[in-house]
């Protein structure tokens, strides 16, 4: 019986790579369905057999806690060197984009709410 090991929706490319590489370093016999573009199926890296899997799933729990750690250090980093990411980092950066996107979400907004607030 297939034994999912990792759902593969939302995950970087990078990442994915590293994880086939991963398997393949440490001869895991897997294989992957793609995630669908509409989001219904899920997508991931399977394996067949129970032994495998309890081992493949090892390597992956090793290799998600390295992953934190780095991406975390590298988060770190770029807030050490004033390249953060928040809200205000990005209208100090690009204030005419969130300026646009902040007048494209109130007509969205105006636009959906406008049929409840004739009915009143």
């Amino acid at each position: 019986m297939p034994h999912h090991l990792m759902n593969l929706r939302h995950v970087p490319d990078d990442e994915a790579d590293e994880i086939r590489a991963l398997f393949e370093e440490h001869g895991v016999p897997y294989y992957e369905t793609p995630p669908s573009r509409w989001g219904i199926s899920m997508g991931g890296f399977w394996v067949h057999d129970n032994d495998e899997a309890a081992r493949a799933r090892a390597l992956l729990e090793q290799y998600q806690l390295q992953r934190l750690h780095d991406q975390r250090k590298a988060y770190e980093e770029r807030q050490a060197r004033g390249e953060s990411v928040g809200v205000a980092a990005m209208i100090r950066r690009h204030p005419l984009r969130t300026f646009a996107a902040l007048i494209a979400i109130v007509v969205i907004v105006g636009v959906s709410l406008l049929p409840f607030v004739r009915l009143g």
